[in-house]
């Protein structure tokens, strides 16, 4: 399940009727039509606005940390070739959707926990034929176990977006989950984490710190008041595995050129960014930092 900080410059859908709904552990769960724009949907939970699909156009991102991981997508490989990718958290499915858009002929795997998620999204936003995206249900933290075997070595991105209502389980935020990740990777794969803190940042500096560590080289991701303490966001992380494919000239010229545009830290940069924070493990790490109360509703 993934969950997203709204800006607060960003307008956000008008709600009408709901398309679907159903019922996740986590409450009641709404595909909700947007009046302003025909074809686009908000998935909610409880409530909590999760995922934005655009049926009629799969390329319009409106969540901002989205566009950050599409601009990701955008340069891990030559345009519109296709790539193999596994999503941990489906949510709407919108990334799923964007790759299989731009880069047609790409095999995509996606583990969502929430039964209810599935069969909402399904329900109201079946996937277009011929798209390549196998969803299945079941636990991020068993990912190695129940996915293919003959995809250990061959993801070239893996998008980890898994949040428990509005915060990350503190399992999945550990050295032991992302060094399990790492057999999974393609030589060259790229890891990108959805993560959402505030104030100092304690939380981001330490996944910073314990991704590097299980995975490689980390590249931060952030609008600049988030970075700098200003507002609780999100802040995408994309660790490389091996000798990169990522062109991070070209990510961090998207990324400038964002609606709202984004800072990009890398090498050096990105270790700064940590602060001397330590990596996270089983008996240190704690779930996300909760956002302010009411932030994440509409």
């Amino acid at each position: 399940m993934s969950s997203r900080l709204p800006t607060p410059s960003e307008p956000g859908p008008r709600r009408t009727e709901p398309a679907g709904i159903g019922v996740a552990p986590t409450g009641a769960v709404e595909v909700v039509s947007d009046r302003d724009h025909p074809g686009g949907f908000t998935v909610e939970l409880d409530g909590t606005p999760q995922s934005y699909v655009d049926t009629v156009d799969p390329t319009n991102l409106v969540f901002e940390y989205v566009r950050r991981i599409g601009h990701v997508v955008d340069v891990i490989a030559p345009p519109a070739a296709p790539i193999t990718a596994l999503h941990l958290g489906g949510g709407g499915l919108t990334l799923p959707r964007y790759i299989a858009h731009t880069r047609p002929g790409s095999r995509q795997q996606v583990l969502e926990s929430d039964r209810a998620v599935i069969d909402a999204v399904r329900d109201a936003l079946p996937l277009t034929r011929g798209a390549q995206i196998r969803v299945r249900c079941a636990d991020a933290f068993t990912a190695t176990a129940v996915l293919p075997a003959g995809l250990r070595g061959r993801v070239e991105l893996l998008v980890v977006d898994v949040f428990a209502g509005a915060r990350t389980p503190a399992r999945f935020t550990t050295t032991d989950f992302f060094t399990s990740l790492r057999p999974l990777l393609a030589p060259g794969g790229a890891v990108a984490i959805n993560v959402a803190d505030g104030g100092g940042l304690a939380f981001a500096r330490a996944l910073t710190a314990t991704v590097a560590d299980a995975i490689g080289p980390v590249t931060v991701i952030a609008e600049p008041a988030t970075l700098k303490g200003r507002r609780f966001g999100n802040v995408v992380l994309v660790a490389t595995s091996g000798a990169a494919t990522l062109d991070v000239p070209a990510l961090v010229r998207r990324a400038a050129s964002d609606p709202f545009p984004a800072t990009v830290h890398t090498g050096g940069d990105a270790v700064w960014f940590t602060g001397g924070a330590r990596p996270r493990t089983a008996a240190t790490a704690d779930d996300s930092p909760a956002p302010p109360a009411g932030l994440l509703r509409r």
